[in-house]
Order: C-alpha cells, then sequence, then structure tokens
C-alpha cells in the first residue's frame, strides 16, 4: 500500500489532454492515483524538468510464434555477432543465447522494449494451430505487456463458407470462436485470399481479382472479416495486410483496401510497403501524398507505417506469394517458405537495406513521407513491422528523424542521389512534437487497441511510466530514460534494468453461438491433425503456463 510519487516532471498525456504540464504524478499498488487525500509518500523519485510519458506500446512487432523462431534460427550469425549485446553497462544479468540485433529472443526483447521506455508489444500474426506456442513465448518475455492478433482470411474453412454463401451470422461465429480459443486481441488479415490462392499456382491476387479455386475476391473477405468484428464489438479494427505488398503501383490496391471495409472501422498495417507509384524512368515511385490524402478523407482507416531502417535484417511474413518472389533477393542467401495446417503460410527471408539503392532509400523516404503527411497523428502508430523494416530498438532514431527536420535533411542527403531527387520530404517542414510522439507511440495505440487504461498518466490507470531526460538529442533521449516502471515497479534506470517483473496479456472475449462447434469440430476431424478438443486455449492454462502473466482481458465495446 506504499505511495510512490514522480516529482517535478513536464507531463504530455494525449489521452488526457496534458500537453508539458508541470505536475506530480502519484501510485499506489500499480495504479496512478490522485492523491487527494495527500497522503504521505514513502518513495520519492526526483523527475524534475524531465519528460514524464506513459510506457511505450507497440501494435506490431513479431515477437512470438512459429515465424520469429525460425527467424532466429536463420540468422545465427546474428546472434554470435552480438553476444554481449544484452548485458548492461554494469553487466548486471546474465550473457543470453539468443540476443541478435535481428530478432532477439525472449529475454533480451523484454529487456531492450523496458530500457528504451516501452512497456508493451504486441504480435500481429499468431496462427491459430500456433496459438499456444505464440502465447507461452510472449508469456518467456519479461517486463512488457503482450496479446496477439489471430490471422484469418486465408484458412481454408472460412473460404470454403464463403464460396458457399454460408450464413454471415454463422461466419461471424466461427470468428468470434477463433478469437476466443487463440485468446486472442483482434484478427490480422495478410494478403486476403492470396496466400491460399498461391497454394493453387495463383502468383497474384488483386482486391477484386476472383481466387482460382473459391472464386471469391479478397473484396469478399475484407467485408466479412471487417463486419464480423465490428457486430463482435472487438475494439481493435481489423488488421490488414493488404494485397500486392511491394508491387510498383500498389496505391490502387491499397485505396481500394480501405475502402473494402465500407466505412467501418479498418487498420492497414505497415502502409510504407503498399505506397509504391510506377512513375519515372525506373518505374518506382513515391505514392505517400495519394495514400496520406486517402488516409486524410476516410476517418474509418488508420494506419501504421512500418519504416524501414538501414542495415541487416530479417523478413518474417505471412505472405508466402509475397516472400517467394522476395527469396532471390535474400542476403544472405537463405530462405524458408511453408504451409501451415490450412491456416495460412510462412516465409522468412534476410535483407539488408542499404543507403545506396535506390528502391531501399525511397523505401525510407516514403515511409518518412506519410508519417509527416497523414494529418491525425492518432491514426497513425510508429513501427518498423520488427524486423521486417528494422528492428524496433531503432524507435530512438526514428523519433529523431520525425523531430529535427535539420537531422533529417542530413540522412537525407547520404542516400542514392536519384532517391534524392524524386522525394518531397526536403518540402515537408512539418517537425512532430513531443505531444505527437505521445500520441503515435502510446496514446493512439493504446485507443486503438482499446487498452483503456494503458498509452495514458490518468488517475486509475496502469502505473507504466516512461521519464526521460529532455535532451536536443531525441535519439540520445528516448535510447535511455532516467526511470521506467511497470505496474508502478521501477524495472530501468538511465537505460539499464533494475527488476525484471511479469507483463500481462492482453485479449478479447466475443459473444458467438457455441452451436458452431459442431462444423468446427466435423472440419477439424476430416483436415486437421490436432484434436479439436483441445483446440480452444482456457483461461486457467494462459495464466498458469510459462510465466504467461496475469490475465488482462479487455473490456469489449459497450456500444456497437
Amino acid at each position: 500500500m506504499s505511495l510512490a510519487r514522480l516529482k517535478g516532471g513536464v507531463v504530455y498525456d494525449p489521452a488526457n489532454g496534458v500537453n508539458g504540464e508541470r505536475r506530480d504524478i502519484y501510485f499506489r499498488d500499480g495504479r496512478i492515483v490522485d492523491n487527494a487525500e495527500n497522503a504521505p509518500v514513502d518513495d520519492d523519485y526526483d523527475a524534475s524538468g524531465m519528460v514524464v510519458m506513459a510506457g511505450g506500446i507497440d501494435l506490431h512487432s513479431h515477437i512470438g510464434g512459429g515465424k520469429t523462431n525460425l527467424s532466429r534460427l536463420l540468422l545465427p550469425e546474428d546472434h554470435r555477432a552480438n553476444a554481449d549485446a544484452a548485458a548492461g553497462s554494469d553487466g548486471n544479468y546474465l550473457r543470453l543465447p539468443s540476443c541478435g540485433v535481428c530478432t532477439p529472443g525472449t529475454l533480451a526483447t523484454g529487456y531492450r522494449y523496458a530500457e528504451m521506455g516501452y512497456t508493451a508489444a504486441f504480435e500481429p500474426a499468431m496462427m491459430p494451430s500456433n496459438a499456444r506456442h505464440t502465447h507461452l513465448e510472449m508469456g518467456d518475455t519479461p517486463i512488457i505487456d503482450h496479446g496477439a492478433y489471430v490471422m484469418m482470411g486465408n484458412d481454408e474453412l472460412l473460404l470454403q463458407m464463403l464460396a458457399a454463401r454460408d450464413d454471415f451470422e454463422r461466419l461471424r461465429d466461427y470468428i468470434g470462436w477463433t478469437i476466443h480459443a487463440s485468446k486472442a486481441l483482434g484478427v490480422k488479415v495478410v494478403n486476403p485470399g492470396g496466400i491460399s490462392a498461391f497454394k493453387f499456382n495463383q502468383r497474384s491476387l488483386d482486391v477484386d481479382e476472383a481466387h482460382v479455386h473459391y472464386g471469391i475476391t479478397p473484396r469478399d473477405v475484407l467485408r466479412t472479416l471487417s463486419r464480423a468484428l465490428t457486430e463482435l464489438r472487438v475494439p481493435h479494427p481489423l488488421h490488414v495486410h493488404a494485397s500486392n505488398l511491394g508491387v510498383p503501383g500498389n496505391i490502387a490496391s491499397t485505396i481500394a483496401t480501405m475502402d473494402a471495409a465500407d466505412g467501418l472501422p479498418i487498420h492497414l498495417t505497415h502502409i510504407q510497403f503498399h505506397s509504391y507509384g510506377t512513375e519515372g524512368p525506373r518505374k518506382f515511385s513515391s505514392g505517400a501524398r495519394a495514400i496520406a490524402e486517402a488516409v486524410n478523407a476516410r476517418p474509418n482507416v488508420s494506419i501504421d507505417v512500418g519504416q524501414i531502417i538501414f542495415g541487416q535484417t530479417v523478413t518474417a511474413s505471412g505472405d508466402t506469394m509475397m516472400q517467394f518472389k522476395n527469396a532471390p533477393l535474400g542476403n544472405p542467401r537463405k530462405w524458408i517458405v511453408g504451409d501451415i495446417e490450412c491456416d495460412a503460410g510462412c516465409g522468412i527471408v534476410p535483407f539488408r537495406y542499404r543507403e545506396q539503392s535506390y528502391v531501399n532509400a525511397l523505401q525510407w523516404i516514403i515511409g518518412l513521407e506519410i508519417f509527416l503527411l497523414v494529418d491525425d497523428p492518432w491514426r497513425v502508430s510508429m513501427t518498423t513491422d520488427h524486423p521486417n523494416g528494422g528492428p524496433f530498438t531503432s524507435y530512438p532514431h526514428l523519433i529523431r528523424l520525425l523531430m529535427d527536420k535539420t537531422f533529417r535533411d542530413e540522412q537525407l542527403a547520404k542516400l542514392q542521389p536519384e532517391a534524392q531527387v524524386a522525394s518531397a520530404l526536403p518540402q515537408l517542414t512539418r517537425e512532430f512534437s513531443l505531444y505527437d510522439i505521445a500520441i503515435i507511440t502510446r496514446a493512439g495505440p493504446a485507443r486503438l487497441l482499446g487498452l483503456s487504461d494503458r498509452g495514458q498518466l490518468g488517475a486509475g490507470a496502469a502505473a507504466d511510466i516512461a521519464v526521460y531526460r529532455d535532451e536536443p538529442d531525441r535519439e540520445r533521449m528516448f535510447t535511455s530514460p532516467a526511470f521506467v516502471f511497470k505496474d508502478g515497479q521501477l524495472v530501468a534506470r538511465d537505460g539499464t534494468l533494475v527488476a525484471t517483473p511479469t507483463g500481462g496479456i492482453h485479449f478479447v472475449a466475443p459473444e458467438f453461438d457455441r452451436g458452431i462447434e459442431k462444423t468446427l469440430r466435423a472440419y477439424s476431424d476430416a483436415n486437421l491433425t490436432g484434436n479439436f478438443t483441445h483446440a480452444a486455449i482456457s483461461d486457467d492454462e494462459i495464466c498458469a503456463c510459462c510465466r504467461g502473466g496475469r490475465l488482462l482481458p479487455v473490456a469489449c465495446f459497450n456500444d456497437a
């Protein structure tokens, strides 16, 4: 019952309209309190002149599940080269066997997020058949809260039901059951219908193009899933990896994907990879302005950017169609592509983004243009699509690029010359404020995920707090916070860990007709290897196993 105080900090809390106000923050038993009763303070922390924000929230980061482990296994040299990267400056925790830069192991992942002021990260591509493993792996990731979006839209049963023109209510119940069984926070669709089409040797599938076997279109899949999530009152909109990732000219299909939701909430993820035009001699150009204008005109649309960062990484995606095409570009030259239990697929390709590559340079430019051209920061979340665009540890660098035009221009000047000329970036003078940064890294993601007690510092909120020294070099500032608290416990000081508590798991529990289980059992018995009896994850199971964390179910909407 001890009361702690952060004294004299400059608070940025957009969820409560607080923009740079000097005030004290009080917390007790893991929650922020207003201390109106003027109770005596037991633990005082001097934050005078420092910047105080809620803990960071990464709403799209590949940190758990089969593809993440495959990514780790594919680059053992990355872990060997960075064997000491997880050790604190004073060597106060163990050297880790899995601590690469591209896809660090579970322990290093939790440590590195916490050390830079992040207290939650969410896995965006959990296979239903792999849900247990995903949750156990995230449960082994210390400190940070976690959760996952279950992948649908390429599962054979859904496509069969759509092709048979099954009743929408049965489709909705199947989607609700899948969320329930996998303990998911939302639903993600990757290349709607396209992963399945690839199994039938169909090498592309545009938004209104028919699946060669099932005859349905990606638009059919998107409409069904977005309507179902709205009726199931799932807070997070349908999380969409759109058609034609990485294809020049894909801006048309990206905008068509936005409109396929028919005005219902929809979230387009790593949109930088879906914002390419065909202008210029290389037939590859920035479509950032067209995409930003489309987002600005559609209040039902939210995005995360998927900013690329130069250097070595590994791309990990359920989009087997695209990863098969990308395999010859692998650096180093190795890759994995596989199909998984009638759910979807998985493709792993190592990749190095290079400053002197025209395409890579323009990708970097396009991501920043989108950040700077979308008007409403509440509908833009900061991501690198870790590890696909770059590691999450590059967020402080990305923050500096957004906040400091001079630095941005200096970095632009290092890039391939033709890409510089093709860029509108020099004309974009916008610089993000600390308030803007608090929105795109904290308050905005929390709102999009329905996490009402996270991403904010009001009374009753979880005491997930990051305190930064206000330095002109914003990269340095956001790399090593002075204090980081998780549920009221001090976990890091000046970028060094001092405690490693267990984070919690967030999921939704939609209502659905359990009569759908008869259909699901029959399908499972006929087609799948697992026993349907054990398909659904119980509350007790996820709470108890492998430090799974406290259960933190997200309340569904009271109103549609």
